[in-house]
């Protein structure tokens, strides 16, 4: 879990969140998952903070069942296809989900 000092010390990441989901049209559960597993799994490393972003909203959308696919995710979020790739999955599994197997 995590603090409201989590929220306040990175309201420009959830504000990156918000603008992301705003440009692929999620809905608020969608969101609320996002921001939710970022700040269970803030990184250290600010450079790393904007892959975990990503990696969080593709994540929430597909537990919301709004799936978008990567490629869009990492355009909208300014960070490679790679970077979301290589995450969403152990983001998942830290916020208690099984991935899909596909």
């Amino acid at each position: 879990m995590y603090s409201a000092r989590d929220r306040v010390a990175n309201e420009e990441w959830l504000t990156r969140i918000e603008r992301g989901a705003d440009r692929l049209g999620l809905g608020s559960e969608a969101r609320s998952f996002a921001a939710d597993m970022f700040l269970s799994e803030v990184p250290d490393e600010d450079r790393s903070k904007r892959a975990a972003a990503a990696a969080s909203l593709y994540a929430g959308a597909l537990i919301a069942g709004e799936e978008r696919s990567q490629k869009r995710v990492a355009e909208v979020m300014d960070v490679t296809r790679l970077s979301v790739q290589q995450r969403w999955k152990s983001t998942l599994e830290s916020a208690g989900f099984q991935p899909p197997s596909w």
